[in-house]
């Protein structure tokens, strides 16, 4: 009885958190773009005969990306609930969380290059 009202509890989170994500992907252009592309390097580091450290790398930068988005989009909502008439630090903390997401996103980007960029170029060049 106690296992049964736990595992209630337990798929209850998880429907809150798959409609956030629902939630996020309806709000949120940036995340929709992330999300596809994504899942691009997904099929190729799966496509091409990557090793498994490269995979890890690609798996840990594209969660990055994909979790600072969604933080980036909370706080954008929670500073949406202040408007910046409140304070002037409002606006700075968007610009802020947005390069957070900017950084991460270059970073996977070069990531993704090193990694996928040889196997690109043998395609290309064959």
């Amino acid at each position: 009885f106690i296992c049964m009202f736990f595992l209630k509890k337990f798929l209850k989170s998880f429907e809150h958190s798959f409609q956030g994500l629902k939630n996020a992907l309806i709000w949120e252009q940036n995340l929709k773009i992330e999300l596809c592309i994504s899942l691009m390097v997904i099929f190729l580091m799966f496509y091409f005969p990557t090793r498994n450290l490269e995979k890890v790398a690609l798996i840990l930068i594209i969660a990055a990306v994909l979790i600072l988005e969604l933080i980036n989009t909370v706080f954008e909502r929670l500073s949406d609930i202040l408007k910046p008439r409140i304070h002037n630090y409002v606006k700075d903390i968007k610009d802020i969380m947005a390069a957070t997401v900017l950084i991460s996103s270059v970073a996977a980007i070069i990531i993704g290059f090193l990694i996928l960029g040889p196997y690109l170029l043998r395609v290309v060049f064959l």
